[in-house]
């Protein structure tokens, strides 16, 4: 009963020893996951140049170009569709300040606050233009640092990719080194093979979306689409938040009835073709996570490392999940991740 308890209580005190090391070592930890899972994305990339005899070192370098052009694209073509969106900002001004006008009224006629007092107060309380301009600086800096040091991050650990495996080899005994080496090689392949499936459907996302919204006649179709798949990588939240703001701006600009039921039809087609057909099989059953440790996975995510935790949960979710799954102790912990399968018995 003693040795028990006393085992119960090291369990106890490793758990929170790795929450308080996630949070206070999140600054580094964020930007190296990111850099994991995007070297993890372009491994069998960098793995076909070496394999055409192209130098370890210029072989990564093309990754790390691949890799910035696609996001110069990404972020040159959200740029483009958002100035699209803000140089109609007239109309958007002039709804929202119909409904700030009739915000005022209400409060006038409920609180007894006047509209002079309304407006003193709203100036006492607007920051000022120095500090907006220092904050909007001091965010686009700190996100450029951080893109910098995940591509740093990604470029190393594509090159030493070897040298951190002969590492982990070394930690077990020789006897174990042959199991090791296998299951690193397993861990490896079905990690990659979730991150590029993962890809893969957020990319299958933007065509439905496309499509979808384009049929409708949605302003900003392309936008709206690359939106909400891209919100993919955040389960059930994600693209349910993008089609709500689809619709809000959508009302907006004035759409119809029908358009709006419309983009409702979309997301819910994309929805069930994504969750009956996609995902079995461009991730499939071995990745899966159940609904219950996917929000499970996205609130301890937002508590431990806010915003970056939410976008980071599911892909490292997985990731242990396949760890859990190749190593005999942790499977029931991979089980318990998982989804559950249904077993039919077969007819004599």
């Amino acid at each position: 009963m003693i040795t028990t308890n006393a085992t119960i209580i090291k369990k106890l005190i490793a758990l929170f020893l790795i929450i308080a090391s996630l949070v206070l070592a999140k600054a580094f930890l964020i930007s190296l996951s990111i850099g994991g899972i995007l070297a993890m994305l372009f491994l069998p990339l960098c793995n076909w140049l070496i394999g055409k005899r192209v130098p370890k070192g210029l072989a990564v370098f093309i990754c790390i170009v691949v890799l910035v052009v696609i996001i110069a694209t990404f972020a040159t073509v959200v740029g483009f569709k958002l100035a699209e969106i803000i140089s109609d900002v007239t109309l958007v001004k002039e709804r929202l300040l119909a409904s700030f006008v009739d915000v005022q009224l209400y409060i006038f006629k409920h609180l007894g606050v006047s509209i002079s007092q309304q407006s003193q107060i709203l100036q006492q309380e607007q920051p000022s233009i120095a500090g907006i301009v220092q904050a909007v600086f001091s965010s686009v800096s700190g996100l450029l640092a951080n893109v910098s040091l995940v591509l740093i991050y990604c470029m190393f650990l594509l090159y030493y990719k070897g040298h951190i495996k002969q590492f982990i080899i070394m930690l077990v005994g020789k006897s174990e080194q042959a199991a090791t080496t296998e299951l690193l090689q397993s861990i490896t392949n079905v990690s990659q093979q979730y991150i590029v499936g993962l890809f893969k459907m957020i990319v299958c996302l933007w065509v439905m979306y496309g499509i979808g919204f384009s049929v409708l006649g949605v302003k900003n179709a392309i936008f709206f689409a690359i939106l909400c798949g891209a919100l993919e990588i955040v389960p059930y939240v994600g693209n349910l938040t993008g089609s709500l703001l689809t619709l809000l701006v959508a009302a907006i600009h004035g759409a119809s009835s029908p358009v709006l039921f419309g983009i409702a039809a979309v997301y819910g087609s994309v929805q069930l073709f994504q969750g009956w057909v996609l995902e079995p099989l461009i991730l499939g059953a071995q990745v899966k996570i159940n609904a219950l440790f996917t929000i499970i996975a996205l609130v301890v995510g937002e508590l431990l490392w806010g915003i970056a935790g939410i976008v980071l949960a599911i892909p490292l979710t997985a990731m242990l999940k396949i760890i859990c799954d190749h190593i005999t102790v942790l499977k029931p912990y991979g089980f318990l991740m998982g989804e559950t399968v249904v077993h039919t018995r077969k007819s004599a």
